[in-house]
Formats: C-alpha cells, structure tokens, sequence
C-alpha cells in the first residue's frame, strides 16, 4: 500500500514544486502590494482558491487529455507534456487575459500590461465585458467536443445505456451533432437581452463551431501527411493542436471566474498556474497507469462534465452561476462515474468467481 501511494505521489513532485514557488510568490506579491500581514495572508489564500478553482474546473479535461495522449506516440506526448504546459500556464493564463483586453480595448499589449499592473479594475470591466463572446465560442467548442464523443456508431461502451445507445445509433446520421449544436446557439442567442448580444453570441458561436471542425479537418490532414512521410510521426501534430485548443477552451472558464476573486492579473496567473501543474500531473498519471482502463465509464464522467460545462457556459450569457457550482457539477459526475466503475469491476469480478465454481 505504502508503495502504491509513494508511486502515485510522485507524479505529482513538479506539481508540488510549482505549488511552493508559486505561493512564495504570492506572498511577495501580497506583501508588496498591500505591506500588511492580513493583506498578505488574503493574497495567499485567494491563490490557493485559484488553484483548487482550477483543478476542480479543469479535471475533466485531464481525462479527455489522456484519452487523447494515449493514441499519440511517446515522442508527441512528451511534447505535449512540456511544450503543452508552457503554452497552457504562459499563453491561455497570462497572455489569454491580455490579448482580450488587447482587442476589446483597442490598445497595444503594453499598455493592456500596464492596465493591469496599475488598474486593475478598468481591466477586470474589460474582461466582464468581453464575458458574452467568450462563452458562447467556448461553450460551442466544448459541446461539439462531447457530443462528437457520444454521436459515435463505433461506441459500444454505454454507462447512461438508455440515452448513449440512442445516441450511438442516431450517430449514422450525417451531421447530426452539428445540427443539435446549431439549434442551441439559436435558441440562446433568441433569449439574449439585446439585438446587439444576440449578434455577438450568434458570430462569436459560429466561430466557436468553425474553430472545432477546421482543427478536425486541419488535424486529419497534418497527421495524414506526417503518416505518409514517417509512420514514427503518426497521430502527433494534428492531435496536439487539437489538445491546445480544447485547452484553451477550458480555460476560458477559469480565467474568467477567476476575476470574480481578484482583479490582479498576476495573482491570478499564479493561482491558475499552479492548478495548471496538477491537471498535467493527473493527465500523465490517467496515461501511465491506465486509469481509464481500469474505470470503464471514467471517461464518460469527464464527457458529460464537459456537455454541461458547455450549457453552463451559454448559460452564463444570460445570468450568472457561481464558478463553484460549475466545478462542483464537473466533479460530482466524474466521482459518480468513477463509483459506478467500481460497482461494474466489483460485479464482473464475482461474475466471474462463481463461474469457476
């Protein structure tokens, strides 16, 4: 046992290493912004909350990450687990934040730097402001990336076997989830306050759906001529960039939540940082230990997570829902699933040992 838990332990070291900087850092930041104990302890604790605010959004998305990762070669999922960080805690965290404010706010990315580092709360307005299309990309992206998982005629794993058998079987029909998602980004953008939102919600979706099938289609073609010019490169750049994207999509959630706690831009890339780490941790502990292969409806926990995160995030168009129900929801159907695993192993195990007797 004790092996075990060292074993599992030590997928999270890097994890545990960015937690200590990062925390350092927030005190330091704390203590210089404010030069105040109390001040100091409330920065430090508003990153600890980021990070957790992170995980909690974002687990499922390390599932579907292995999922993924477990079809690409050793070399591209080393490229994915460090070139992958860099441009998950670096871009979506950091420079994310700043291109929206780059763009909403028609200003150069100096001075965006320099909003957030001297008004912080001008910034925050910005970000708020630029809420509307975000949601509706994002929230169209990570639907069309869930339902492509249950529109599936080759799934023969079913864990909600009423609803995915017929999805499984409706999936013959060309385009269908294309068609579901498309009839609710009208039935949103008709509930919009304004003429004005409903356009917003209505463009910045289309892109969202866009974006998902040009990654597809763009994925398909990179890795078959990667395939055609070295079977060793096999499944590698098309996946990866589909991995990026489908992360920046979860990140528009968290980024955005995260303003709800503080309008500081650096403490919020230290808290989401550092809750980026344990995603990457969780991602290569779900590869290496064949975790989905043992938790049969796992994955299918991740991938209903994300369906509703998508219907949360159109939701959030029209009025506001508390970042923790969002990651609480996500968390609980990943735990059901998980427990719903263990009842199916524990059931084929005695299946199986009364069939010897």
């Amino acid at each position: 046992m004790q092996a075990g838990t060292q074993s599992t332990l030590s997928y999270f070291r890097w994890a545990f290493i960015v937690t200590a900087i990062g925390l350092i850092l927030g005190v330091v930041l704390g203590w210089q912004s404010t030069g105040t104990v109390g001040g100091t302890l409330t920065i430090f604790f508003i990153c600890l909350v980021l990070a957790v605010l992170e995980i909690s959004l974002s687990f499922d998305n390390a599932i579907v990450n292995a999922n993924k990762l477990k079809e690409m070669t050793p070399e591209w999922q080393h490229r994915f687990l460090t070139w992958g960080i860099i441009i998950a805690v670096f871009g979506m965290r950091i420079v994310f934040p700043l291109l929206i404010v780059v763009v909403a706010a028609n200003i150069g990315p100096i001075a965006a730097l320099k909003l957030a580092a001297f008004q912080p709360e001008r910034y925050s307005e910005i970000m708020y402001d630029a809420h509307l299309p975000i949601a509706a990309f994002g929230g169209t992206f990570l639907m069309m990336v869930a339902l492509s998982y249950f529109f599936d005629h080759e799934k023969d794993i079913h864990w909600v076997s009423w609803l995915e058998r017929r999805m499984a079987r409706y999936a013959t029909i060309r385009g269908i989830e294309i068609a579901v998602v498309l009839g609710l980004i009208l039935i949103f953008s008709s509930f919009q306050k304004t003429e004005s939102e409903a356009e917003v919600f209505l463009v910045a979706a289309i892109w969202g759906l866009l974006t998902f099938l040009l990654v597809e289609v763009l994925g398909g073609l990179l890795d078959a001529s990667q395939e055609a010019m070295s079977t060793a490169a096999k499944g590698g750049l098309g996946a990866f960039l589909y991995l990026e994207v489908l992360d920046a999509s979860f990140s528009f959630d968290g980024v955005i939540g995260a303003f709800a706690l503080t309008h500081n831009l650096f403490i919020i890339a230290i808290g989401l940082g550092i809750g980026a780490m344990y995603v990457r941790s969780m991602t290569i502990m779900l590869v290496e230990k064949g975790t989905l292969t043992q938790y049969r409806f796992l994955e299918h926990g991740a991938f209903y997570a994300i369906l509703i995160l998508s219907v949360i995030m159109f939701a959030q168009s029209l009025f506001h829902i508390p970042e923790v129900v969002t990651g609480l929801g996500g968390a609980g159907l990943i735990g059901i699933s998980l427990w719903s695993s263990i009842r199916w192993n524990r059931r084929t195990v005695a299946a199986e040992t009364n069939a010897v007797r």
